[in-house]
């Protein structure tokens, strides 16, 4: 699934950052959490329901347990294929599933929708050398395509117990997907800064870390690390939420004029702002919109909207030669 351009062929659209909106796989407590934050700044407006109200209404968005709906966006939008993100919430908050039984799921949900998802697996180092074992594992038996990291549980992504995961992602080709930045206010902020990630990305050079968010939160330091860091990209995933001055519109307008987009990454964090437009409006203004990829050359556009992804993806994840 493509856009056109008036320059040349039509530029296919990946998303680079997305998650299955379900229960199974977010926990509830993630979920109030965020709530939280959500329900204290509608309250100071003075249009804030019962905080119960709006964790109901954030629970039933997260009921696509098959990843059906997301498909039914993405075909809608023109997102032809999609990175689907696991983050492992287990040794933190209360989840349903293992990460075992969530890595068959997901793997379930590829086989229901062929040629629409690659999945990083998502892992937390504390689990020790069994839990190197059970990643590259899961990652045989299913074929997933990346490594998933959630810092704000308590770890750095330089944290020593990591580099036997790192080591498998070097002999596999699997880039490295790190969330930088905020997130639910129960979890540990510290480190999620994305300079955190610099010792590993300098003794694994052959490993892509890709920082979610990097676009929207710690921009300076997440563009330097870019910038100077043959192996560091950065994700925009969540810009839509952010509080940009002057709007996410002319914050990617500035970002995308910074000479880094051989090593930015489109991604959405779907199903955040699901509740207003979801991927249909997201992409309607980041593509076709007049602020955000608006004279830019057609090169700069595809290396945004799908290249750069395909580039850090292992060889055998991709669908077409990366030209």
């Amino acid at each position: 699934m493509t856009v056109g351009t008036s320059e040349a062929a039509p530029v296919p659209i990946y998303d680079g950052h997305c998650h299955v909106a379900s229960t199974d796989f977010i926990p509830t407590e993630f979920i109030e959490d965020v709530v939280g934050n959500v329900h204290r700044r509608l309250e100071a407006e003075g249009v804030a329901p019962r905080r119960s109200r709006l964790v109901d209404a954030y629970v039933a968005q997260h009921q696509d347990h098959h990843a059906d709906q997301l498909v039914k966006e993405m075909d809608a939008s023109g997102v032809g294929r999609a990175v689907l993100l696991v983050p492992d919430f287990t040794l933190r908050m209360t989840a349903p599933l293992s990460i075992e039984e969530m890595a068959r799921r997901h793997h379930e949900i590829r086989l229901r929708h062929p040629g629409r998802f690659w999945v990083y697996l998502g892992v937390d180092p504390r689990r020790g050398p069994e839990g190197v074992d059970v990643f590259e594992r899961l990652v045989g038996t299913y074929g997933f395509d990346g490594l998933k990291l959630y810092p704000p549980c308590g770890y750095s992504p330089s944290d020593r117990a990591l580099y036997p995961y790192y080591e498998v992602c070097a002999a596999l080709s699997l880039p490295v997907f790190l969330h930088t930045g905020p997130t639910a206010g129960s979890l540990d902020f510290a480190p999620a800064h994305p300079l955190n990630v610099d010792q590993a990305a300098r003794d694994f050079p052959l490993v892509d870390f890709v920082l979610g968010h990097g676009g929207v939160t710690h921009v300076d330091v997440a563009a330097y690390l870019a910038a100077f860091r043959r192996n560091v990209y950065l994700d925009i995933g969540g810009f839509a939420g952010a509080a940009t001055p002057g709007g996410w519109p002319a914050h990617l307008r500035h970002l995308f004029r910074l000479g880094l987009n051989h090593k930015i990454i489109f991604g959405t964090d779907w199903p955040l702002n699901r509740m207003s437009g979801g991927l249909g409006r997201l992409i309607e203004e980041v593509v076709h919109g007049p602020q955000v990829l608006a004279g830019l050359p057609h090169r700069e556009r595809a290396l945004i909207l799908h290249r750069n992804l395909l580039r850090v993806l292992p060889a055998r994840s991709r669908p077409v030669p990366v030209s």
